[in-house]
């Protein structure tokens, strides 16, 4: 019977050096961060969905083009008790699972870099798309979930020319300055809304936001509303959005199914 063949000291030493490459690469700053995106992807899912629908979900430069080469940005605003009703929440408990205590309504899906038609995604980098702990803590108040920030500065964040730091200053600066109707900050029973419903209350509760600048988006069964968004230029100030957030594209219902949150829903 043959003998199965041993391999060689030069075939040895070559993997042992390919297995220490990949180990080094991946206890880089960053390494650690591409394991925590799973449940992220997931969740931002709804965009793919929806923006496919334009068929415009991706540029034709994507990973090559110059970060902040783009037109205004998206602010998206995700109803969290939607995504926490899910077959996917089991992956964020610290946003759903009720030990933590606290019923998140609107959260921070992302700040989206746009074209007026189509948008950039995972640009190039000199350095590799490593977000500190420190912010990912910082942001977990309006972001609370590890993997959604990393995601979203390593799809999105890497286009807006910013580092890690200024791209989540400038996320929560927008999504502060935005005033939550009061129907949205404490619901206790579930409404049944029209996609206009949501933007004449937020418009009425902005003064500086108009129809054009916003855009609606639900799915799922009973169309679940999902996310708002808004339009912004590159300084902050609302603007009408691209073709990107075309309403008929994204949510072309009259009565959308909103749940409560979930805190609430239990009282």
């Amino acid at each position: 019977m043959a003998q199965p063949k041993q391999m060689s000291l030069p075939g040895l030493v070559l993997l042992l050096i390919v297995v220490a490459v990949l180990y080094y690469f991946d206890q880089l700053p960053g390494g650690e961060q591409a394991r925590d995106t799973t449940s992220a992807q997931k969740q931002t899912t709804q965009r793919d969905t929806a923006d496919r629908r334009t068929g415009r979900e991706r540029s034709s430069g994507d990973g090559a083009i110059a970060t902040g080469a783009f037109d205004y940005y998206t602010l998206a605003l995700s109803w969290s008790p939607t995504h926490c009703e899910s077959a996917d929440h089991d992956r964020d408990a610290q946003q759903c699972a009720p030990r933590h205590g606290r019923p998140y309504g609107f959260i921070l899906h992302g700040l989206w870099p746009q074209y007026a038609d189509g948008f950039p995604e995972s640009c190039e980098t000199r350095e590799r798309p490593f977000v500190p702990d420190r912010v990912i803590s910082e942001m977990a108040d309006i972001m609370p979930s590890r993997g959604l920030v990393i995601h979203q500065y390593r799809k999105h964040g890497t286009c807006s020319g910013l580092g890690p730091e200024a791209y989540f200053d400038k996320s929560r600066e927008l999504f502060r300055s935005i005033t939550v109707p009061d129907k949205f900050r404490n619901p206790r029973e579930t409404q049944f809304l029209s996609p206009d419903d949501v933007m004449a209350a937020f418009a009425a509760a902005n003064p500086k936001l108009d129809r054009d600048m916003m855009a609606v988006v639900c799915a799922g069964p009973g169309n679940r509303f999902r996310e708002l968004r808004v339009c912004f230029s590159k300084a902050g100030e609302p603007v009408r959005c691209g073709r990107n957030e075309a309403q008929q594209r994204l949510c072309r219902t009259q009565r959308m199914h909103v749940p409560p949150l979930r805190a609430a829903a239990r009282n």
